[in-house]
């Protein structure tokens, strides 16, 4: 029988490489739902190409225009929060989670709470509600896959492995555009550089995390959540050519690592035939034309996002979700010209410090302090400017 599934998010990055795989082996999967944020044109025309069963576009006011663009097709379509939840707990039997920000989580907790296997690409859902999250999986039987390619390469590390066995992870970064930038010159830094990623092909938000290495401090939260290993058990390490995609040392002092070509198809696609693989188009990795894989420790003077994300996970409570909604607020500013690129981890540091939530316990209180936070840095940054 054929993998059903629903991609939420299936116009951005993520999402056309999901596609790219699915429709090579068309024998293997069956997408059924598909959505969009607000890309009404691009989400109408994998409906059709898909036969997909079900569109969805987040943007309510595009409801009526996507309705247009699929008659005589046999699919639904529909807008708005509850109807991401519907594709998200309707009849696939994987759900690719590739909404990008906050805005991913209630459809992502809709998959794990029906029982789904959810291939999580949306790291802001674990970051914001990772205790709530793997809480929810165990009590559903819900299967967490990651997507993230240090992620899933440790997933890879670790198959068939003993958790007492593990000593620590180790997720490699690039350095992002900045890596070998002086502090004057990622002070200046427009969001043109800041989005030209030296090795990896991601939307805006992503790139900039990426430039701030704010990015590797999500994707540390969300490893101790996936993982279940502390913070000193989890280790950061720049590795510029971005072949090894994380490692597993062992208490034996054997490392394991994951390494390949640096495209999102390969960890897309054992997310996709878990258990099983499936072949890709991916440029083989050729080490003798690299010739060498260089190492170094990430400079936490020139990237401060880095220290602030390991200081809300040791925090805990609601830090990790205030980190969260500043960090973007912040990022939409400076892709919108309004800040300076080194102002981003000044304006979280500023909301973590101001912060005084409790640590929310269901998904309406993840959402409220990620409002609320946002609602806060908004004013803040307006006040500054005056």
């Amino acid at each position: 029988m054929r993998r059903k599934i629903a991609i939420l998010g299936a116009t951005g990055s993520i999402g056309t490489s999901t596609l790219d795989l699915v429709e090579r082996s068309p024998e293997r999967f069956e997408v059924v739902a598909v959505t969009a944020a607000t890309n009404v044109e691009a989400l109408a025309e994998i409906a059709r190409r898909t036969n997909a069963r079900l569109a969805v576009i987040a943007d309510e006011s595009r409801s009526q225009e996507l309705a247009e663009l699929l008659v005589g097709t046999g699919c639904r379509a529909a807008a708005g929060k509850e109807a991401l939840l519907d594709a998200a707990g309707g009849e696939a039997d994987l759900v690719i989670a590739a909404i990008v920000g906050c805005a991913g989580l209630p459809p992502v907790m809709c998959a794990v709470e029906t029982g789904k296997t959810v291939a999580l690409a949306n790291k802001e859902a674990l970051v914001t509600a990772g205790a709530l999250m793997m809480d929810a999986a165990i009590a559903h039987g819900a299967t967490l896959l990651p997507v993230d390619s240090e992620h899933n390469a440790i997933f890879q590390c670790l198959a068939g492995s003993r958790a007492e066995d593990v000593s620590k992870l180790i997720l490699t970064a690039s350095g992002g555009p900045f890596r070998t930038a002086s502090i004057d010159e990622i002070n200046a830094a427009t969001p043109a550089e800041a989005v030209a990623h030296p090795n990896w092909s991601m939307g805006a938000k992503i790139s900039v995390d990426s430039a701030t290495m704010m990015n590797k401090g999500l994707e540390l939260i969300e490893a101790h959540y996936l993982f279940g290993l502390p913070s000193e058990r989890i280790d950061i390490l720049v590795h510029p050519q971005s072949v090894i995609h994380s490692m597993v040392e062992y208490v034996d002092g054997s490392v394991l690592a994951q390494l390949g070509s640096p495209d999102m198809r390969i960890p897309i696609s054992y997310a996709l035939a878990w258990p099983e693989r499936l072949e890709t188009p991916a440029e083989r990795l050729d080490l003798a034309a690299i010739a060498r894989l260089d190492f170094e420790a990430p400079d936490l003077t020139r990237f401060p996002a880095l220290r602030l994300a390991r200081g809300a996970l040791i925090e805990g409570g609601a830090a990790p979700n205030v980190l969260n909604a500043a960090n973007e607020i912040a990022v939409a500013s400076f892709l919108e010209g309004r800040i300076r690129f080194t102002e981003i981890a000044d304006i979280v540091r500023e909301a973590l410090e101001s912060s005084n939530f409790s640590a929310p316990r269901s998904i309406d209180e993840v959402m409220e302090i990620d409002r609320a936070t946002r609602q806060r840095v908004a004013a803040s940054m307006k006040a500054s400017c005056h």
